[in-house]
C-alpha cells in the first residue's frame, strides 16, 4: 500500500489536471489523522485517543476527478514542547505547513480555542500564510456555540474559508474534499493514480504496531516508547515476514509491554498482524521483541527511523 522512497511522477490523463499539497495542522488530538484517513478513503495514519500519537509527517494521496490532492498529516502543535522528541514533532508540523500549497487548520470544537490553537494562529500569521478553517467534532457541540466559535476565529482575518465537519462520522467531509480538489493549482500529478500514500512500508508497519501498543496499554503506557521494523522478508507464497522491536526506556516498562507470561505482547502482535494484513493486502507473519534502550529519545538514528529531523 505505501509508497517507496523513490516515486516516479505520473501525469494525469486530462489536460485540465490539478495537483497540490495540503497540510493539515492543529493541536494534539484535534483529529488530523482521522480526517486524513477520511479524505483519502483508507487508512494511512494511525489513530488513537491519546495525544501526540502522530510523530512524523505522513503523506497521503487522493484523486478526485482531474485533481490529485497530496495531504500532509502533521504531528500536533503544542506550546510546551520541552523534550527533544516533542520539539522534533512540532518542527515537522511547521515544516509541513511551510511547504504546502494550502493549509488546513483543524480545531477540536469540543475543546474550543486554547493556547495551542492561538499559538498556531500566531505562527501562521507570522509566516504570512492564509489557511482554511475546519471545525471538527461538530456532533459534540451545540450549533450556537459552533457559530460563536467560528465568528471569533474568523475575526482574526486569517481564514479564506470555513468548514464544519465530523471527521469521525464523515459529516461535511465531502464538501471539504471537493473544495480542496478545486483549490489546488493546475499541473501534472506527482504520483501514480493508484498510490494512496508516500511512506516506506517498513515505517508504516512500525506505526501500525505502535498504534496497537497505544490502544492496548491505555494509561500504563509511557510516551517514551517507539517501534522499529528491523527485518522485512518477502516470502515465495506472497506473504511477508516482519520483525519489529518495541523500544522502552526502563526495565519496568519492558514488563508492562510484555505482560504476564508474555500475554500482552502476544495480544498486541495479533492485533497488529491483522491490521497489517488488511493494509498490505496479503498475509503477514509478525514477530515482536521488546528491548530496553534508555537513551533512545536522544539518539539521532531513532529520529531518522521516524522520518524526523534531530533537534540540537
Amino acid at each position: 500500500m505505501a509508497g517507496s522512497d523513490d516515486v516516479a511522477p505520473a501525469a494525469a490523463a486530462g489536460k485540465d489536471s490539478r495537483c497540490g499539497f495540503v497540510a493539515i495542522v492543529g493541536a494534539p488530538n484535534a483529529g488530523k489523522s482521522t480526517l486524513t484517513n477520511a479524505l483519502v478513503g483508507g487508512k494511512v495514519s494511525i489513530v488513537t485517543p491519546k495525544v501526540q500519537t502522530t510523530r512524523a509527517r505522513i503523506t497521503a494521496i487522493a484523486v478526485y476527478g482531474d485533481a490529485q490532492v497530496i495531504f500532509i498529516d502533521t504531528p500536533g502543535i503544542f506550546v510546551r514542547a520541552s523534550q527533544r522528541l516533542e520539539r522534533a514533532m512540532v518542527q515537522a508540523a511547521w515544516s509541513g505547513a511551510v511547504d504546502a500549497d494550502l493549509v488546513v487548520l483543524l480545531l477540536d470544537t469540543a475543546r474550543g480555542r486554547d493556547a495551542d490553537s492561538d499559538a498556531i494562529i500566531a505562527g501562521l500569521r507570522d509566516s504570512g500564510r492564509k489557511a482554511i478553517l475546519v471545525l471538527n467534532k461538530i456532533d459534540l457541540v451545540r450549533r450556537p456555540a459552533l457559530l460563536e466559535l467560528s465568528a471569533d476565529l474568523n475575526a482574526e482575518g486569517l481564514f479564506t474559508d470555513t468548514f464544519m465537519i465530523s471527521a469521525q462520522n464523515g459529516d461535511g467531509v465531502d464538501d471539504l474534499r471537493a473544495h480542496l480538489a478545486a483549490a489546488v493549482p493546475p499541473g501534472p500529478w506527482h504520483y501514480p493514480a493508484d498510490q494512496p500514500a508516500d511512506i516506506p512500508e517498513r515505517l508504516l508497519a512500525a506505526e501500525i504496531t505502535r498504534e496497537q501498543v497505544f490502544l492496548q496499554l491505555q494509561q500504563e503506557l509511557p510516551y517514551a516508547i517507539t517501534v522499529e521494523t528491523e527485518a522485512w522478508q518477502e516470502r515465495p507464497d506472497g506473504s511477508v515476514r516482519i520483525e519489529q522491536v518495541v523500544y522502552v526506556r526502563r526495565q519496568s516498562q519492558k514488563g508492562i509491554v510484555l505482560g504476564k507470561r508474555g500475554q500482552r505482547i502476544r495480544e498486541i502482535g495479533a492485533a497488529a498482524r491483522g491490521e497489517l494484513a488488511a493494509v498490505l493486502g496479503r498475509p503477514v507473519h509478525l514477530f515482536l521483541f521488546v528491548k530496553v534502550r534508555d537513551n533512545w529519545p536522544d539518539d539521532p538514528e531513532r529520529y531518522r527511523e521516524m522520518g524526523l529531523e534531530y533537534p540540537g
